[in-house]
């Protein structure tokens, strides 16, 4: 039923365990259930001796579990009762299922208060998941994703998830101003297989110019290979069939002849096959679309060959036939197998 006037404070009231007087000892230790408790202070309690009512603050005191009497105890006195009113503000502990969610102040619960959960003799991170933590890229393999297994929340490396035979971004070149060569050195990591250069709008500063790539072995720029050691052959395909080929050539060709007009370019996938093996020569191909001013032919340009050696390739050089790389973008991407 409602209240007529203010509602009652709830506290947290307590009856404590019978103490029995010691003759000649003032200070006694309060328990509930055996337990020692301790009140907010002497203003907190009723304290019954003899049958009367105690005054807080002079005829007793408190600190911590202990009370002390104003004067010793004799045998004959008893304590009647002690109850502790607990904090006036205290509502002592909440009963099962009364704290909702409306009760907590925004931000109340911390990552402190997150208590770990051991799942398959490990623990979950307790990183509070929220906008203010989200991620703004690609996960790094070792970066920690929560799934459900059957109900049980478990923690799992992204590498688990994110599956084989994808193309992964690893570097890109962008290329602005007069460039001699675009270069990928010391990023063909052995935790790819394969990689592919994307090369999107390249243009040459020399009309007619043909995109090459050689190759660097030995680490980094270790060993530019420059000699006859790069085999290929084309097929081209415009307003009439064009083919190419060589069996000792000192580049590998991306492209045929490139025009030099403010609209022409060449844009290309070349796939560099399993780069760090020691028993196959290495086989590349490159399938690329071409605008050449010579005849104002537009063609599909198809290149496979190979750097005719076991040595692991470590690096790669694109450069033009003849003049500068004027602009494009060139973007180098690994595959793993799993």
């Amino acid at each position: 039923m409602a209240y007529i006037g203010k509602q009652p404070v709830v506290g947290n009231f307590q009856i404590l365990d019978a103490i029995s007087v010691v003759n000649g000892q003032a200070a006694y230790t309060m328990q509930v259930a055996s337990t020692n408790v301790s009140p907010e202070s002497a203003n907190h309690m009723l304290v019954s001796l003899n049958g009367v009512l105690q005054k807080p603050g002079s005829s007793f005191t408190v600190s911590g579990a202990t009370i002390t009497f104003a004067s010793n105890l004799v045998t004959n006195d008893v304590i009647d009762f002690i109850i502790l009113l607990g904090d006036a503000l205290n509502l002592g502990t909440p009963s099962d299922a009364t704290v909702t969610t409306a009760k907590l102040a925004a931000d109340a619960v911390t990552e402190a208060k997150i208590a770990d959960d051991a799942v398959e003799s490990e623990h979950l991170n307790n990183n509070i998941i929220s906008g203010q933590t989200a991620l703004g890229a690609t996960p790094a393999d070792t970066d920690e994703l929560l799934v459900s297994d059957a109900g049980t929340l478990k923690r799992v490396d992204f590498s688990y998830l994110k599956g084989g035979g994808m193309w992964e971004f690893v570097t890109s070149t962008n290329v602005t101003s007069a460039t001699a060569a675009v270069e990928f050195v010391d990023n063909l990591s052995t935790d790819f297989i394969d990689f592919c250069v994307v090369i999107e709008n390249a243009h040459p500063a020399t009309d007619e110019a043909r995109m090459y790539l050689r190759v660097y072995t030995g680490g980094g720029t270790g060993t530019l290979h420059d000699g006859g050691v790069y085999h290929y052959a084309e097929i081209m395909r415009d307003d009439s069939t064009v083919t190419d080929h060589n069996t000792s050539a000192d580049h590998m060709r991306v492209s045929n002849q490139i025009g030099s007009a403010a609209t022409e370019s060449m844009c290309s996938e070349v796939v560099i096959f399993n780069p760090h093996s020691t028993t196959y020569h290495k086989l590349i191909k490159a399938h690329t679309a071409i605008q050449g001013s010579d005849t104002g032919r537009t063609g599909i340009d198809n290149w496979a060959g190979k750097y005719a050696a076991t040595t692991a390739i470590t690096g790669l050089r694109f450069f033009m036939q003849s003049g500068n790389i004027e602009a494009g973008r060139f973007s180098l991407y690994g595959r793993k197998h799993s």
